[in-house]
């Protein structure tokens, strides 16, 4: 069973928020906002990946230097 946007969107933001625990959970809400609204097109499979990748570089941008590293089967989410 496919997942809908939402829920992903909802994924990508625990995710990011995870990484990115310095600037909080608005800024990261705020920057997976801008990159869905950035989603205009027809097929929205991929929505939920091409948000997660545009959204991670602005907080990386707005942190001035890379997040802390993902630790692999700890900051999963399933």
């Amino acid at each position: 069973m496919q997942q809908s946007e939402a829920q992903a969107l909802e994924k990508v933001r625990t995710r990011l928020a995870k990484r990115f625990p310095e600037l909080g959970e608005e800024a990261v809400g705020t920057a997976v906002d801008a990159a869905r609204d950035e989603m205009t097109g027809p097929i929205r499979d991929y929505v939920p990946i091409l948000v997660e990748h545009n959204a991670r570089v602005r907080l990386t941008r707005q942190l001035g230097h890379p997040p802390r590293p993902i630790t692999p089967g700890v900051d999963r989410v399933v």
